[in-house]
């Protein structure tokens, strides 16, 4: 029912906002620490307003269904179907991710020198996507209803986030690399070379 539904939800976000503080916590307690890495703190900051908007956002929606439930009983079915709750659902969930990306945009652009905004900005932004590939399509997979359920599109779905995220993580982290863009670079210019001079030739690795 979507009672039970918003309230798997609702669960979702409380695990989300332990596992965001606590461990740290725990290990500062036992280690008797107080310190927390710049990225460290920068995901924090993210997860706990993500998953914090994602609650009140879920609040909201499970007051509006007890209205329906009291006040419109007979029109609860309509008003609230599966793909309704699926909406709102997503719209939660995707509204908490917004406002926590503003906030590490927030950070960034605090940055006084453009080169370093650049920089952070190429850096975090391809890694954004693909944990959103991965997160938005898993959750589309394993949260939906059944009703909605297409094979093909499970399929798809299924391989942009167990087959895409793994392919695409390489590339992001390697290209990051200076010495790799300059071998790639090499690479990839040896092989026109020998291309344009001699097209029956296979290109060569450059040493």
């Amino acid at each position: 029912t979507p009672r039970y539904f918003f309230l798997l939800n609702l669960s979702l976000t409380d695990l989300g906002c332990i596992c965001t503080t606590v461990p740290k916590a725990m290990h500062n307690s036992l280690w008797d620490t107080t310190t927390i890495s710049y990225m460290g703190c920068a995901a924090q900051l993210f997860f706990f307003a993500f998953f914090i908007s994602a609650e009140f956002s879920l609040l909201t929606i499970m007051c509006y269904d007890r209205y329906v439930a009291i006040c419109k009983p007979l029109h609860y079915g309509t008003l609230l179907g599966s793909r309704a709750c699926a909406h709102m659902a997503a719209a939660a969930w995707a509204t908490a991710f917004l406002n926590a990306l503003l906030h590490i945009f927030k950070a960034v652009l605090r940055i006084p020198s453009e080169k370093g905004r650049h920089k952070a900005f190429s850096t975090c932004l391809p890694h954004l996507a693909v944990v959103s590939l991965f997160i938005t399509t898993s959750f589309f997979v394993y949260l939906k209803p059944p009703s909605t359920s297409s094979p093909s599109v499970d399929l798809v779905v299924s391989v942009l986030y167990s087959v895409v995220p793994p392919v695409l993580n390489p590339l992001i982290y390697s290209l990051r690399n200076q010495e790799l863009k300059d071998a790639l670079r090499k690479l990839i210019t040896g092989c026109f070379s020998e291309a344009i001079n001699s097209p029956s030739n296979a290109c060569y690795v450059p040493h």
